[in-house]
């Protein structure tokens, strides 16, 4: 797989961005904000980062702040990555890892309610009244 400039600038972008809001973020409402994944177009004009909050803070204020502080934060990334045009930040929640979460509750949920005899047994059932063809030839 070949490894793609864009990608290699998120990644970079990624790292400086978590490390400015973590040392020089001044603005409460972007606090304990985790950078989740950043895309960059082709060009390296827009990079857009998706976030996600720890604790339960009201997203859009999260936002809010983020925007507010996007100018802020991409002259920091012109000082930090030789880059000839830092692109044009915008920011969004990241949805996935809720939705992961979500799941994965879900499925420690079933999991709890289903045995693992009851999964071994599940295996040896069969519909009442359909037979099912031997592998050696005759009916089972």
């Amino acid at each position: 797989m070949e490894y793609k400039r864009p990608e290699r600038v998120a990644d970079q972008i990624k790292m400086e961005v978590a490390d400015i809001l973590a040392r020089k973020a001044a603005d409460p409402r972007v606090l304990g904000v985790s950078i989740v994944h950043v895309d960059v177009s082709p060009d390296l004009r827009q990079a857009k980062i998706f976030v996600s909050v720890h604790s339960d803070s009201d997203e859009r204020g999260v936002l809010t702040g983020l925007k507010n502080a996007a100018g802020f934060i991409r002259s920091e990334l012109a000082r930090r990555m030789t880059l000839r045009r830092v692109p044009m930040l915008t920011f969004a929640m990241d949805r996935e890892t809720a939705q992961v979460s979500h799941l994965l509750g879900l499925l420690e949920i079933v999991g709890k309610e289903t045995t693992p005899e009851e999964i071994g047994n599940e295996s040896n059932r069969t519909t009442p009244g359909l037979s099912v063809p031997s592998p050696l030839g005759g009916e089972g």
